[in-house]
């Protein structure tokens, strides 16, 4: 067991508990009797009840015994459990994932930042923009693209991860005023990809880091939401450029493992531009330690 996985059965198991435990009999339709409960969300003969398959069935489920469920049973334990579309789906694939035969421990994917999106993220000067890795590594980054997330810079450049910012940086709750919301996006998406991806070394190691040193981050962990990829607006109270609120968009690169670029963006001529070209010019300084240090295989740090 990797330190960042939780013990006993598979991530399909693990995900029908994680689920079962937050919908009460109220919401799932069913009449409580007086007393109190011990069982926190329905207990798992409600489940079984209500998707219409024997206790023995889901215990088997829960516990990584059943690794071959039917469609029908897991559409059926979607509806029992009040899933939404992209919890639903992301269901289906785990009940693909548990009936295949578990593989060796995959490689580290490589942090190879090809020259032509080096120069797009150049391009979209003085807009904010990264390139980080499936598990939110910093790989690549114009001036702003650092400098807006404040402190990232005082880290080694193998240290820089936007969810080990998020939970491990003091200075990351002063810059997002909604920094509960940001977190739980932020393992909603580290949760989705352990869904798909649960042999994956790199994510193992940085939520077995964060396990041990955020207190914030293991109930969220073990909450298991997960999410499409974000997009919209963010707001930032940043101590350099003051309150800005921007623009946020998040693509895939194509032929790269699991790289995204990430970009910030205002309407020229608006407070919040002005903001960013002067986030820019910052993140040129020469003392800013923003310059784009070349990419590297090794595996990423631990951590500070």
């Amino acid at each position: 067991m990797t330190p960042g996985q939780p013990r006993g059965g598979t991530e399909l198991g693990r995900f029908l508990r994680a689920r079962r435990a937050r919908i009460s009999p109220v919401e799932a339709g069913l009449t409580v009797g007086p007393g109190p409960r011990r069982t926190p969300g329905l207990r798992r003969e409600e489940l079984a009840g209500l998707a219409g398959i024997s206790v023995d069935y889901c215990t088997r489920l829960e516990r990584g015994k059943e690794t071959r469920p039917s469609a029908s049973a897991v559409d059926a334990l979607a509806r029992a459990l009040r899933l939404g579309e992209d919890e639903h789906e992301h269901l289906r694939g785990l009940a693909v994932l548990a009936s295949r035969a578990a593989p060796e421990p995959p490689a580290a994917p490589s942090r190879t930042v090809r020259p032509g999106v080096r120069l797009l993220l150049e391009s979209l000067r003085p807009h904010p923009a990264h390139i980080v890795g499936r598990t939110g590594d910093l790989l690549a980054w114009n001036p702003g693209g650092l400098r807006l997330l404040t402190g990232i810079e005082e880290w080694p450049t193998r240290q820089r991860n936007l969810a080990r910012h998020l939970f491990l940086h003091p200075a990351a709750r002063t810059l997002f005023p909604d920094w509960d919301h940001q977190v739980r996006d932020c393992v909603a998406r580290l949760r989705a990809l352990a869904g798909t991806d649960p042999d994956a070394p790199d994510l193992a190691r940085l939520a077995g880091e964060l396990l041990l040193k955020s207190p914030e981050f293991a109930p969220l962990w073990e909450g298991y939401d997960i999410q499409a990829p974000p997009h919209g607006r963010k707001t930032f109270r940043h101590s350099e450029v003051g309150d800005l609120t921007l623009g946020h968009q998040c693509m895939e690169v194509e032929g790269t493992p699991g790289h995204r670029l990430i970009t910030y963006y205002a309407e020229p001529g608006t407070p919040d531009h002005d903001a960013l070209v002067l986030l820019d010019l910052l993140g040129s300084q020469p003392t800013s330690h923003a310059s784009n240090p070349r990419s590297q295989d090794e595996p990423t740090s631990s951590g500070p």
